[in-house]
């Protein structure tokens, strides 16, 4: 499946497509265009949109696009919901934000600064959130 989101990728447009690949489609092929281009190339490609403004698999409320994702293909881990709490805190601006989120938007925007492609961007930060999510599953086996 094709999945397509703007270019320039951050917090959530990297967050996203970890999930996706680890979760929902290992086959997945990610796309980033300017954000003007989304909605037609989307469509022209019968690309699955995330990560823009008024789509399915965006923000809603205070929920980011990787908590629309875990909501839509019902992922029902409770590390990945401890994750969602981070990637919330770093992308978008919730009441209670997990202290951890400052530290991860620290990291995006550090690969993001390295001047890498989007999608060498994906495949270096991919670790980090490997490396998140088994934390998280550390800290949900011990409570």
């Amino acid at each position: 499946m094709k999945w397509i989101t703007r270019e320039n990728v951050k917090v959530d447009r990297v967050a996203c497509p970890w999930l996706i690949t680890k979760f929902v489609d290992p086959q997945a092929e990610f796309l980033f265009v300017p954000t003007a281009q989304v909605e037609a190339k989307a469509k022209e490609l019968g690309a699955t949109p995330f990560d823009i403004e008024g789509c399915e698999l965006g923000h809603h409320g205070e929920d980011v696009s990787f908590d629309s994702i875990v909501k839509k293909y019902r992922l029902d881990d409770p590390a990945l919901r401890l994750l969602a709490e981070i990637v919330r805190a770093a992308d978008g601006h919730p009441a209670n934000p997990h202290p951890a989120g400052e530290g991860l938007r620290w990291v995006a925007f550090g690969f993001n600064a390295l001047g890498l492609s989007d999608h060498e961007i994906l495949e270096s930060e991919s670790m980090v959130y490997d490396a998140l999510y088994a934390e998280c599953q550390r800290r949900v086996q011990t409570k």
